[in-house]
């Protein structure tokens, strides 16, 4: 790989999955002024919008790279009570899929099974939604607010169909903070949200996105007024999703991003045996949350023991943070665990490329990587994803 390479971010959120951006057209033309090359869009439980995201990106000269989130659940892991890449509940999992073809027909058993969880999400959201009107009303203010009209809100912001929307709790927290400030003025939101809260607000009343913060943490999270417990799916069910559609199931590294560190993600190298042992063979860091050399070490150990890292920004939050990625408070990201990054976003690049053309992927419809040296493979697939970003499309 060449020193001066493209820059790479292999994971963003794209609307109307909640972003940072207004919709694809922002992000790509967002990549196009920071000079990022490959984008890889990794949304939960929403591909509709990937073909506008793809239209975009190569008439843009961007390469796209199409992916997918899941939270999961691994039950031996959750019985036992072991935190994974969720603080807050033993044994969830979040678990993405790269380099996947979602314009593909995927098997009936998978396409089942990501209908039943997009059902479960919408049936939460709607759930959530009702519980914050109640909140608000109980407190003296009634907003006029359900899941079909935030859906619609959503869906008008992104300039795409409301079916294609998924709600999340962003959406939730952004809407009613938004139907607040409209109907209570500035010096009367403090005392209104104590009521909410049952306790004074900490963030400042005039400012929206600290005010959308609060009302998650603590109205739609865990032990809140507002809160619906997640169905997510088991593990198996959702690496059968991300093989339906072709892609390779990618373990997203929290490492310190919380502390003190998960004890599944505690020390890159047992990390990497226990990622072993559930037959993933793809890692990813979102470095922002990270120290540098930690951001290193756990590149070098997934890379190492012959796995594919890629690292991105998620751009999940209102946060118009730089599309390149970097570590903790902005701090550079060491050049090896740069060149580590580029090289996995060329292999995901290969793979998708070779599944477009008919061919085998850098792992089979099994999730397996074949048999062979893994080195040889890496760099087999790399050396195809670099040509096809060189060229500037990857066949969609």
């Amino acid at each position: 790989m060449s020193a001066a390479h493209p820059l790479v971010n292999a994971h963003v959120h794209v609307p109307p999955n909640f972003s940072a951006f207004a919709d694809a057209d922002d992000l790509v033309e967002s990549a196009v002024r920071e000079r990022v090359r490959v984008v890889g869009a990794s949304n939960f439980h929403d591909q509709s919008g990937y073909r506008r995201f793809a239209d975009a990106a190569v008439a843009a000269g961007v390469v796209p790279l199409f992916g997918l989130e899941f939270i999961t659940v691994v039950e031996p892991l959750r019985a036992s009570g072991v935190r994974v890449n969720d603080p807050a509940n033993p044994g969830r999992m979040y678990l993405c899929g790269k380099g996947v073809d979602p314009f593909r027909e995927p098997a009936p058993a998978a396409a089942a099974i990501d209908a039943t969880a997009r059902a479960a999400n919408r049936a939460r959201a709607t759930r959530m939604a009702d519980l914050l009107c109640r909140c608000f009303a109980e407190a003296g203010v009634a907003l006029d607010l359900d899941a079909a009209s935030i859906s619609g809100d959503v869906a008008a912001r992104a300039g795409v169909p409301a079916d294609w929307v998924v709600l999340q709790e962003r959406h939730l927290a952004m809407a009613f903070q938004g139907a607040l400030f409209r109907v209570c003025p500035p010096a009367a939101r403090d005392t209104l949200l104590q009521r909410v809260y049952g306790r004074p607000p900490t963030a400042a009343c005039d400012d929206p996105v600290a005010v959308q913060s609060e009302i998650r943490a603590r109205l739609l999270k865990v032990g809140g007024p507002a809160f619906v417990d997640e169905t997510p799916l088991s593990f198996a069910d959702a690496v059968e999703v991300i093989l339906a559609w072709g892609g390779i199931p990618c373990y997203p590294t929290l490492a310190d991003g919380a502390t003190p560190v998960c004890p599944f993600e505690d020390g890159p190298d047992e990390l990497v045996a226990r990622l072993d042992e559930l037959g993933i063979h793809a890692a990813e860091l979102i470095p922002v949350r990270n120290a540098p050399d930690i951001v290193l070490a756990y590149a070098r150990a997934f890379r190492s023991a012959g796995m594919v890292v890629t690292a991105g920004t998620e751009h999940n939050t209102p946060d118009r943070i730089p599309l390149a990625p970097t570590a903790r408070g902005g701090a550079l990201i060491p050049d090896e665990a740069l060149e580590l990054f580029y090289e996995g976003a060329c292999v995901v690049a290969g793979h998708q490329a070779e599944r477009a053309a008919g061919r085998p992927g850098f792992v089979d419809a099994r999730g397996k990587p074949g048999s062979g040296d893994r080195e040889a493979r890496i760099r087999r697939y790399a050396a195809i994803g670099e040509a096809v970003i060189e060229r500037g499309c990857v066949p969609a």
